[in-house]
């Protein structure tokens, strides 16, 4: 790291904040990266066989190595040591580790905490300035553990992600465990702010059951409203159209459109050299177009296909009408605009990584570099011998 970006780094705003990321998989890890990105200390604490995700390799990568692709897009920025948390060596030292930290991470099934002595009550008695960030599958009080695609399925976002003839969809990531992830920072940025006036600590939790209801959004308020169930309409809305929709133009751009007022419709019949539809009294309001859903999709369907894409984007968007091309993971990691999503490679994972964090501030600066994803412990002789984190690292009292 070059001394102009050391001395940037040293502003970010949690810069000195001590964590021990007890959790797995994808929700708690990505909590831990988001935490590091803003300065945090994270110590990854993986078990003797490490994060299960460590593992999870597509065929496309080497079978050698133990940081999958998976596991880095969650665990950039970490130190990792092993502990045997079924040993009471194992839980001594994580216990002095969590008593000079700030935060810790826990993704356990209920009960688990307490049998290990993870527990909040166990590890605030060795640190009561402790914030404590759980997340479980279904609450606190119910032994189920909580896995992604059966949480999709149960909170209705399979059902509504589909179509009459596909039947239920899984979204391609693992989306509850993201909107869990969202919610737990949230509730730890809101525990440190508290301790900021009160000097205490607090243990908050998370489902992602209840993450993945918060976030049905207008689904769900349409069926508390109305008490009618929102069916499946694939890539469709429900109460505004065309938008979202794909339609396929003559060149082979799949594009869709986000017309969300009468004037960005009238504006888009001009694109398209169909002015009459706009007079038409079928389409000539949201609502109206929301009634005759089917009818002016196939119109579009039908004229987009007689016309290049890539020229009725460009169209679209000096008329301000919102459209967007449909692009592969890769074509849009490849955009211009997403190179500040992107973390430098390192010399112990030669790869890109994908940022969490994305809000800005002119106050402080985007962490310019960022540790690789961590081979499994290999910081385990670093505090091996030690009680504490590094001693730059000091916000909770000795």
């Amino acid at each position: 790291m070059s001394e102009s970006n050391a001395a940037a780094d040293d502003d970010l705003p949690l810069q000195g904040l001590r964590v021990v990321e007890l959790a797995s998989v994808l929700a708690g890890p990505q909590v831990g990266q988001f935490l590091a990105e803003l300065g945090a200390q994270v110590i990854k604490v993986e078990a003797p066989g490490g994060d299960v995700t460590r593992s999870w390799k597509t065929p496309a990568e080497p079978t050698e190595g133990n940081v999958s692709a998976y596991f880095a897009c969650a665990n950039w920025g970490k130190q990792s040591v092993v502990a045997d948390l079924r040993t009471e060596a194992g839980r001594a030292a994580v216990h002095r580790l969590v008593a000079m930290a700030d935060i810790v991470l826990v993704s356990y099934k209920p009960g688990d905490a307490e049998r290990l002595g993870m527990d909040y009550a166990t590890l605030s008695n060795h640190n009561p300035r402790l914030i404590y960030g759980q997340i479980t599958g279904y609450g606190p009080h119910t032994p189920r553990a909580g896995y992604d695609a059966v949480l999709q399925a149960e909170t209705g976002f399979m059902h509504l992600n589909g179509l009459p003839k596909s039947g239920p969809l899984k979204m391609p990531v693992a989306l509850m465990d993201l909107l869990a992830a969202h919610q737990l920072k949230e509730g730890i940025l809101t525990a440190l702010y508290r301790r900021e006036r009160t000097g205490r600590g607090a243990q908050v939790h998370v489902s992602l059951h209840e993450a993945a209801l918060a976030s049905l959004a207008n689904q769900a308020s349409t069926y508390l409203v109305t008490g009618h169930d929102p069916q499946p309409l694939g890539s469709g809305h429900p109460s505004i159209v065309p938008y979202g929709t794909v339609y396929r133009a003559a060149d082979g751009r799949q594009l869709v459109l986000a017309v969300g007022s009468d004037r960005q419709f009238q504006e888009l019949c001009k694109a398209l050299d169909r002015t009459e539809w706009a007079l038409d009294a079928r389409f000539q309001t949201n609502g109206r177009r929301v009634q005759n859903r089917v009818a002016l999709e196939d119109l579009l369907a039908a004229r987009i296909a007689e016309i290049s894409g890539e020229n009725l984007l460009i169209e679209l968007e000096q008329l301000s009408v919102p459209a967007g091309a449909v692009r592969t993971a890769g074509e849009a990691l490849s955009q211009v605009a997403a190179a500040a999503m992107l973390l430098p490679p390192g010399a112990d994972f030669p790869h890109p990584g994908l940022r969490t964090v994305a809000f800005r501030s002119p106050q402080w600066p985007a962490v310019s570099r960022l540790g690789s994803p961590p081979a499994l412990g290999e910081e385990s002789g670093q505090f091996a011998d030690r009680n504490s984190f590094s001693s730059e690292n000091s916000t909770t009292a000795d």
